[in-house]
């Protein structure tokens, strides 16, 4: 995920419809993905509160490991529909 988020936030994938793309996104804070004018597929929580407790602050870890858990088929189902 190539996005790089250096404070609170999430990361996100998400579909310009305009466009017809998928694109990487960062936002700060808790500011919906909706305000890039993107239709949010899929987002990882990068606040301390996601993975204080299980990764002791690494956020690396945290994200590596982010992978084994994604729900690949909801993705593909939140894209076929922002592809309608």
């Amino acid at each position: 995920f190539p996005v790089t988020i250096t404070r609170s936030g999430w990361g996100w994938l998400g579909f310009n419809k305009a466009a017809g793309r998928l694109v990487l996104a960062a936002c700060n804070n808790q500011d919906p993905l909706s305000t890039q004018g993107l239709i949010p597929l899929l987002g990882i929580d990068v606040w301390e509160h996601a993975y204080y407790l299980q990764y002791k602050n690494v956020r690396a870890d945290y994200v590596k490991n982010i992978w084994n858990i994604v729900n690949w088929k909801n993705v593909e189902e939140r894209f076929a529909a922002a592809r309608q």
